[in-house]
C-alpha cells in the first residue's frame, strides 16, 4: 500500500513557493555559505517552515534549481498562446538565457547537491529539449521556423550562446547572438 502526498494548502504552497524564488536569489548573488535563516527571514517565514518543506540545505538548492527548470519549460504553453511561434521561440531563448545565468550563479550550490549524492540535472536536458522541440514544431506549422531542425542542435546553440556572453554585464551582447540563431531558424 502506497503512500500519497496530499496537496499542500493555499498558505503552504505559498510559502513554499516563496522559499524556493529567494533560495534561487540567495544562492546566485551570496553564494552556497548564504544561511538557511536569512532565506526562512527574507521569504518571510520562520526557519521551521524551511525545514518542514526543505529537510536540508541540499534539498532546498535541488528544489529551488528544478523550479526554475520547471518555469522555463512550463512557459512555452503561454508564449505560444500570446505571440507567434517564431517570437514566442525568440523570447524563450531570452529565457533560456536568463535560466542560464542563474543556474549559473548557483553552481557552487549545486555542486554541493552533486558531491552529496544528488542528481539536480537528472531531468534537465530531457525538459529542455521538449520545450525547444514543442516551439520548432509550432514555428515549422506556421511555416515561420525551419522545420528541418533538431531540438538538440538549438539546445546546444543556445548553450553556447550563454557560455560565450551569459554574464549579466553582456545581456545585450547575448540578444544579439540570439537573434543570429533566430535568422539561421527561419526559412530560406
Amino acid at each position: 500500500m502506497g503512500t500519497r502526498e496530499r496537496p499542500l494548502r493555499a498558505d503552504a504552497r505559498r510559502n513554499r513557493e516563496r522559499l524556493l524564488e529567494e533560495a534561487v536569489r540567495a544562492f546566485s548573488q551570496d553564494g552556497p555559505e548564504v544561511t538557511l535563516d536569512s532565506i526562512a527571514r527574507a521569504a518571510g517565514v520562520g526557519i521551521g517552515t524551511l525545514y518542514r518543506h526543505f529537510p536540508t540545505r541540499e534539498a532546498l538548492v535541488e528544489a529551488a534549481y528544478r523550479n526554475e527548470l520547471a518555469r522555463l519549460c512550463d512557459a512555452v504553453p503561454d508564449l505560444l498562446a500570446e505571440l507567434p511561434p517564431d517570437r514566442a521561440l525568440r523570447a524563450w531563448m531570452d529565457r533560456f538565457v536568463d535560466y542560464m545565468t542563474t543556474k549559473r550563479g548557483m553552481a557552487d550550490a549545486l555542486r554541493a547537491v552533486v558531491a552529496s549524492g544528488g542528481n539536480p540535472f537528472a531531468q534537465s536536458r530531457e525538459g529542455l529539449i521538449g520545450a525547444v522541440g514543442t516551439l520548432l514544431a509550432a514555428g515549422g506549422a506556421a511555416g515561420s521556423v525551419r522545420a528541418d531542425v533538431d531540438a538538440s542542435d538549438v539546445l546546444a546553440g543556445l548553450s553556447g550562446v550563454t557560455l560565450a556572453a551569459g554574464a549579466p554585464e553582456q545581456r545585450a551582447q547575448a540578444g544579439r547572438l540570439l537573434d543570429l540563431l533566430m535568422d539561421g531558424l527561419r526559412p530560406r
